[in-house]
């Protein structure tokens, strides 16, 4: 199904296929959308959180879309606001690229360096210096540059390519890495800038193929059934299950968004998050030799994760009683493009939810508990990222992201080894970090919210056995910016100070951080100065419309400063205001051997977990299931 509703959208709901025709409709009649414009990207303009929270289905608020423009003929780009409603070009900016950046990446710079590249006398020479007479035979990818102050490249919109040979059309490229070799490429006027060859190195020959058999034959079948359907019920975006009501939302950036996520308790439903979503993630690479020293890749400013997203099978990617949702993003020129089953939603048993059996009086009970699941799954390039948002019947919101797919590799040497695990004979993988940006934007019962440090202390006693917790208010956005610590078991606690529980404390939910390490680049380094944001667990910030991305709204090639670091510079008061959360996680990867050929999914993610929001246990009113009743 899709998760637009048509006629009469909500303000939150994606925008239909209809909608993206009319943005095309207006940019042309404006003089903005030709034969050389490239629309690369196209989404939702969301109206401000006070707008849609006083919505009035007789009067809503105009919809409105936004989307960058490249035009190839002039290279120059636009950032436009477009009033679907009105039928007209509200705003226009232009975008610098030496200050401001470059638009995100298109699809069809892939098959342009690769024309470039094969028709190049230099780069067949350096192929052919590696024993490598067809160029054809050789995988490229358009790899974004980063921003390195190179004299050459300042303004202009530059890709790296990297090579891996093809022995066969059928062979998987990532086995066999070209190495000492590296091309930047203008990907506006089509042609080199550098080449960089550092000598050729061994071509690793060992095949990568992961279709391997004869297939185990042990595995009996696993049958999920609910034979009266699920649980919950739909209503284009909206969905309801048990207690928990939210709306869907998709953008081509950030994919899945989550929007008004609330929890029914006494006969009102309670907002927790007006907006949850996966607003960047980046994926750094340690190795800092000439080839490699630039990779890092920013998977959803630079690339758009949602516009990469799979279209999922049942058996496959989920399993059970499966609703899908379908979700539109937009091609190059703007036209609309569906991405059929690209949302799955299930329900899930997940085990034990509390149990007793009393030695008083001898009861004995149990309950079990089951979690509503919400997914999505994109391919970017060699790697492979599920997204999965958890509901559970005790008010627990959990984000798991799950990573696959294949590491990128190089050739294995001495130098190399610092830096690289050996996977496969003279095959490396090297060292690496994926690095997730989550933007919370909290209504804990309200949009007055503030921030409790919370964390365990040794506290003084005649036993030497005491201990409690120190609990410190985040009162400013540069105090915010706070790091996780497992030994203290720190915690921070979105609380409303104006709701109380019955006893009389304020209401809250509690992020627990699971305190991997942030960015292992360097301070001085191009990297940290661009992700800046990675380098911390928790940021805090007022809201503010405009404030969408940790790394700034356009990413590709930008010198750095833009997002968090620019937002939280005024150190506004965060202290019982509307505030938004943006909280780093992710994976630091030393590829093991058992990585390769397919790396088995890795997982990293936080909860969100109800402390006092509650006046007791909300699951009380769970009932045995027809097995737990023959158990009592």
């Amino acid at each position: 199904m899709h998760l637009t509703t048509g006629k009469h959208p909500h303000p939150l709901d994606p925008l239909a296929a209809q909608e993206i025709d009319e943005v095309r409709r207006v940019l042309a009649k404006e003089g903005l959308l030709s034969e050389t414009v490239r629309v690369a990207y196209l989404g939702l303009e969301e109206p401000r959180k006070d707008a849609v929270l006083a919505y009035d289905p007789d009067n809503p608020p105009a919809r409105r879309a936004r989307a960058f423009l490249l035009d190839l003929a002039t290279e120059r780009s636009e950032d436009v606001i477009v009033s679907i409603s009105a039928g007209r070009v509200e705003e226009r900016r232009p975008i610098d690229p030496v200050t401001d950046g470059q638009v995100p990446m298109l699809d069809e710079e892939h098959a342009l360096v690769r024309r470039v590249l094969r028709e190049d006398a230099g780069w067949a020479g350096a192929l052919a210096r590696r024993g490598i007479d067809d160029p054809a035979t050789v995988y490229l990818a358009a790899l974004s540059a980063g921003h390195f102050g190179l004299p050459k490249e300042e303004g202009r919109r530059v890709a790296r390519v990297l090579a891996h040979l093809m022995p066969t059309p059928e062979s998987l490229p990532w086995a066999h890495p070209v190495d000492g070799l590296v091309a930047y490429v203008d990907l506006v006027k089509g042609e080199i800038l550098e080449i960089v060859d550092t000598g050729p190195q061994p071509v690793p020959a060992e095949p990568g193929d992961y279709h391997q058999g004869p297939h185990r034959t042990s595995q009996k079948p696993i049958r999920i059934t609910q034979p009266e359907g699920p649980s919950f019920t739909v209503d284009g975006p909206l969905v309801t299950w048990e207690k928990w009501s939210l709306r869907l939302g998709y953008d081509m950036r950030e994919g899945l968004t989550l929007h008004q996520i609330g929890f029914e308790d006494g006969g009102r439903t309670r907002p927790i998050v007006y907006r949850a979503s996966v607003a960047e993630m980046m994926v750094p690479y340690g190795d800092p030799s000439p080839i490699r020293f630039w990779q890092n890749y920013f998977d959803t400013g630079e690339y758009q994760l949602g516009k990469l997203a799979n279209s999922l099978e049942l058996g496959c990617d989920c399993l059970g009683e499966i609703t899908y949702f379908d979700a539109v993003v937009t091609d190059g020129a703007g036209v609309p493009k569906v991405i059929t089953n690209a949302i799955c939603m299930h329900e899930e048993d997940y085990g034990v939810l509390w149990k007793h059996t009393d030695p008083a009086n001898g009861s004995r009970e149990t309950r079990r508990q089951r979690r509503l699941v919400i997914s999505f799954f994109v391919t970017v390039g060699n790697y492979d990222y599920g997204f999965y948002w958890y509901l559970y019947l005790d008010g627990t919101i959990e984000l798991e992201v799950k990573a696959t797919g294949i590491v990128f590799t190089g050739a294995y040497d001495d130098r190399a080894a610092p830096y690289a695990s050996e996977v496969a004979p003279g095959l490396a993988a090297p060292y690496h970090q994926h690095l997730f940006s989550a933007r919370l934007d909290m209504t804990v019962d309200g949009v007055a919210n503030a921030v409790d440090e919370v964390e365990a202390v040794q506290a003084g006693s005649p036993y030497g056995n005491a201990f409690g917790r120190a609990v410190t208010r985040l009162r400013t956005e540069l105090q915010a910016k706070r790091d996780a610590d497992l030994k203290a078991e720190r915690t921070w606690h979105v609380v409303n100070p104006s709701v109380r529980n019955r006893l009389g404390h304020p209401v809250g939910y509690a992020l627990f951080p699971e305190g991997k390490p942030t960015l292992m680049a360097g301070e001085g380094s191009s990297i940290h100065r661009r992700a800046e944001f990675a380098t911390r667990h928790l940021w805090v910030t007022r809201y503010h419309p405009a404030e969408r991305y940790p790394a700034g709204d356009l990413v590709n090639q930008h010198p750095g400063g833009a997002g968090l670091p620019s937002y939280t510079k005024a150190d506004r008061d965060i202290d019982g205001q509307d505030i938004v959360l943006w909280h780093t996680f992710g994976l630091t990867h030393f590829p093991r051997t058992e990585d390769w050929p397919i790396m088995p999914v890795d997982t990293c993610g936080f909860t969100l977990k109800p402390v006092g929001f509650f006046d007791r246990n909300p699951t009380l009113d769970v009932p045995p299931s027809a097995a737990e009743r023959s158990c009592h």
